[in-house]
């Protein structure tokens, strides 16, 4: 659980600066019809439901690329490995931001039995897992308890039911939406509350804002995503009325304006999520907005398409990954694919895999995978190899075999809690088919030959460049004749 709520927490991050983006858009299409501007909130919900996305240098979350995460189909601000970290570290894209959050993280405590940042997650999982399962608990409430009030609703004709149990009209349903009435409605105001209402169930409207409540539930920790909600049913309920204003003509602005006045409900109880209710709230702004409203040119609509085309893109694209100025190696091994990966945890199956993917691996030999022993102490790791080639260069001093004297001790520097680095060898060659060779470097062992704890080499790459030049230095006989 605690994945998925960081899965959630990346989205709901990046569907906040496209929420930015989309609440500044508004302001650019606020002459425009509002039709325009709830077509914008469709980009918002692409990122609060699907994780990843296509690449582009189009997009316009390039100002806020999290350093050495995109290109992967995922905006990671928050690292999977969190818990893992030894300094845990938030790209918000900010550095502002990313510099106060970070500040306030816990670092790790390599001798507790957790780290304080999993407890931190794990935490935070409970608190998002119970806010979403009371939000829709009530939700369900309230849906429910407004179909009893609605249950003895009469039929006035097709899909239109009348009853005196509500105050305004509302849309209600999933499956076959129908169209509440409250009694006592004249003509006039029934010709317009049925075209506003019939709009909402053309564009399917009845399915939409429930689907946009339930991404709210989900994400009901991001205020941003609370006020995207408020908008985009604000821009929902404006681009209804202008239709209605649109095929009806400008004279019945007034009429209608008072019609919305008198069936305001912004005091009525009805469940946030569901029915699309004529009266529902910022009346004062559609009613604003129904008085000023004027037949869009066709200039207007095509900068608006244009506007539209190019923030779908532009919020829905991932920035393409930034471009690294050099690969560095040093004495074969991958210096930025190292130090990214160091870990506390040998039990970090993805780390432990990338360090020893940027370390050089003698010529002959084919990786088979690794073992993880992690249940008890002391913790070990096993790295698994096939000999595709003569076994001469197994002997000892050969330099082909060296890299793997050097990459274990390396592991022990860069791996905080493991005790042992086990290399399995299994002879594929021919005359020894099916042979195994095992030898073993423990901690203890490591630290005596070079006279200190290796772990500290780990600090940066400075350090680390450090113990390989040591090493390079030492005879190969040296290392295993005391090992």
């Amino acid at each position: 659980m605690t994945k998925l709520f960081l899965i959630i927490l990346n989205m709901s991050i990046t569907a906040s600066y496209v929420a930015l983006a989309v609440i500044i858009a508004r302001l650019l299409l606020r002459r425009a019809p509002k039709i325009f501007s709830y077509i914008l909130w469709s980009v918002v919900a692409i990122r609060l439901v699907i994780p990843g996305s296509f690449t582009s240098s189009l997009s316009l979350l390039r100002l806020v690329q999290p350093q050495a995460k995109s290109g992967t189909g995922i905006m990671e601000f928050v690292p999977q490995d969190m818990g893992m970290l030894k300094n845990p570290v938030v790209d918000a894209g900010i550095r502002g931001i990313s510099s106060f959050v970070n500040s306030s993280l816990p670092a790790a405590a390599p001798m507790a039995s957790t780290n304080p940042m999993q407890l931190i997650m794990w935490i935070g999982c409970i608190v998002w897992i119970t806010g979403a399962a009371i939000l829709l608990l009530y939700s369900v409430t309230s849906y429910l308890k407004l179909l009893a009030r609605i249950r003895t609703a009469t039929l006035v004709k097709d899909n239109i039911f009348e009853t005196d149990q509500i105050a305004t009209p509302f849309v209600c349903g999933f499956l076959k939406p129908k169209i509440y009435i409250p009694t006592g409605l004249s003509e006039h105001e029934l010709s317009y509350i049925l075209l506003h209402e019939q709009t909402h169930i053309i564009r399917r409207d009845y399915l939409i804002k429930p689907f946009a409540f339930m991404m709210l539930i989900v994400h009901w920790f991001n205020p941003l995503m609370w006020l995207s909600y408020a908008l985009m049913s604000k821009d929902m309920e404006m681009s209804c009325d202008e239709r209605v204003v649109g095929k009806m003509g400008d004279q019945i602005k007034a009429s209608y304006s008072t019609t919305l006045l008198s069936l305001s409900v912004s005091k009525s109880g009805l469940p946030t999520g569901s029915p699309l209710a004529f009266g529902e709230s910022n009346v004062k702004a559609r009613i604003k907005n129904i008085l000023t409203y004027r037949q869009p040119s066709s200039w207007m609509v095509a900068c608006s398409m244009f506007i539209i085309a190019a923030l779908v893109i532009g919020c829905t694209a991932n920035p393409k990954p930034l471009q690294q100025s050099s690969q560095p190696s040093y004495s074969g091994f991958n210096m930025d694919k190292i130090m990214e990966n160091k870990t506390l945890y040998v039990g970090n199956h993805a780390k432990v895999g990338g360090l020893i993917s940027g370390m050089p691996k003698p010529i002959g030999f084919e990786g088979k995978g690794i073992e993880l022993q992690t249940k008890a102490q002391p913790y070990g790791l096993i790295i698994n190899y096939i000999m595709n080639d003569s076994t001469d260069v197994l002997k000892e001093g050969a330099m082909s075999v060296e890299s793997f004297y050097h990459n274990s001790i390396l592991l022990l520097s860069l791996i905080d809690n493991v005790d042992s680095i086990t290399t399995s060898i299994v002879d594929n060659t021919g005359p020894n088919d099916g042979v195994a060779y095992r030898f073993t470097f423990t901690r203890e062992q490591v630290d005596k030959v070079l006279g200190e704890d290796v772990r500290h080499y780990a600090a940066d790459e400075t350090s680390l460049r450090q113990l390989i030049d040591r090493l390079n230095s030492l005879p190969n006989y040296e290392i295993s004749n005391t090992i």
